[in-house]
């Protein structure tokens, strides 16, 4: 297939994902009214006043879709493409199969971040209080990664290595959170850190697409000297590449786009790991397209899991998590991948 139908069929793949997703939910709209009010954003929406309710059951839907469903599609859409593109950029980098945005620790930090935010902190920053420490998490995990890995040289297993040994001592702080606090903190604090759409914070929109959309650009920009680099550091230096430094670099944008993510809904796993794998198999090795075409990708998985997660109890006025869809649907393709392709990275 050639790539150019490829990158065709994504685009279209995540227009019709947003389109049913504007569509379905637990508030029944027909054809007519959801075709009426998607070619009219609410500008000056004003209630039928002549008693018929056909101009005000527009506005509702109008409401429903413009202020309620379209914020939450774009942010998916924002997040899936951050977090498969990262993923993407960590496979290739770390050459590990099994490399996502969260197996640097960079998750374990922000978890951090929000549960101080959510039980032991006073909202001293209003709404803007769990983004904020969540991301600052986050760049704390990175910070402590990058002085360990320095010392090693940023090599592969030393980035590992740091991630995985602060991700378990993150964990066992989180815990030790929930162990003094009350179950209603604990379970506020839980619904986050599975992965959550529902209590999104709008004016992160006016922040979130700076670190996600410019991170993904800046990691395309890369794409050449991760093709190198994926071939082993040995032949990477004799390519030309300055691999501690392009790693180092790497790093850095991939923990940024992830904690923007993180900061934004919570943790979200798979998408980063099972995206770039399917990507891979379908575009190839070369990092430019291949992590282009594995945020359109994701950008359209997660659409589609938070309908699923929004829609699928709503008969019983509930919401799954986000993250508990993806980890299964992930977990269930990823299981299938791993009895028939073997995965060769190295």
């Amino acid at each position: 297939m050639k790539l150019k139908t490829i990158f065709i069929f994504l685009v279209l793949l995540v227009l019709i994902s947003a389109i049913v997703a504007l569509r379905i939910g637990s508030g029944a709209i027909n054809w007519s009214s959801f075709f009426q009010a998607l070619f009219h954003p609410p500008i000056n929406s004003n209630p039928d006043m002549t008693g018929n309710g056909l101009e005000s059951n527009l506005d509702r839907v109008i409401t429903i879709i413009w202020s309620i469903r379209f914020p939450r599609i774009l942010v998916a859409l924002l997040i899936g493409a951050g977090l498969a593109a990262s993923g993407c950029v960590l496979q290739g980098l770390l050459r590990n199969p099994l490399a996502e945005p969260y197996t640097l620790g960079i998750s374990g930090g922000a978890a951090l971040g929000a549960t101080l935010a959510m039980i032991l902190i006073p909202s001293v920053f209003g709404i803007w209080s769990l983004p904020l420490t969540a991301f600052l998490g986050a760049l704390l995990a990175v910070g402590l990664i990058y002085l360990i890995a320095s010392r090693q040289h940023f090599s592969v297993i030393g980035l590992i290595l740091a991630g995985v040994i602060l991700s378990f001592i993150f964990s066992a702080i989180v815990l030790f959170i929930f162990v003094i606090a009350s179950p209603n903190e604990v379970k506020s604090t839980l619904l986050w850190l599975m992965g959550n759409l529902s209590s999104l914070n709008i004016n992160l929109l006016n922040i979130i697409p700076f670190f996600i959309i410019g991170g993904i650009i800046l990691l395309w920009l890369f794409g050449r000297e991760l093709d190198a680099m994926s071939l082993g550091d040995e032949k990477a230096f004799h390519l030309g590449v300055n691999t501690i430094t392009i790693r180092k670099w790497l790093f850095i944008i991939t923990s940024l786009v992830v904690g923007a993510c993180i900061a934004t809904a919570g943790m979200i796993g798979f998408v980063g790991l099972i995206i770039p794998h399917l990507m891979r198999l379908i575009i190839g090795p070369k990092h430019r397209p291949l992590i282009l075409a594995s945020a359109l990708a994701g950008a359209g998985f997660l659409v589609v899991c938070d309908t699923i997660a929004r829609t699928l109890l709503s008969s019983y006025g509930q919401e799954l998590p986000v993250g508990v869809v993806t980890g299964i649907i992930g977990g269930i393709f990823f299981l299938l991948f791993l009895m028939k392709r073997k995965l060769n990275y190295q």
